[in-house]
């Protein structure tokens, strides 16, 4: 099973008119950890998905849809 979340949070954050800067900057991480979770090499840490969720008011359940 492929994780889809990088993909879906890259469509999410597009969608939302947010650079990967703004939203690095409003969960408090590195812009290189967004990108990171863009290009699928890395995941978001478990206790970040509802701060993500709430961001772009979705449910957890969505950042992982295929």
């Amino acid at each position: 099973m492929t994780l889809c979340i990088g993909e879906n949070i890259r469509q999410l954050r597009t969608d939302a008119g947010l650079t990967q800067r703004a939203l690095a900057h409003s969960l408090k991480i590195s812009i290189q950890a967004v990108s990171k979770w863009e290009q699928n090499r890395s995941y978001p840490d478990i206790t970040m998905l509802p701060a993500i969720a709430e961001l772009f008011s979705v449910s957890i359940d969505r950042l992982f849809q295929a």
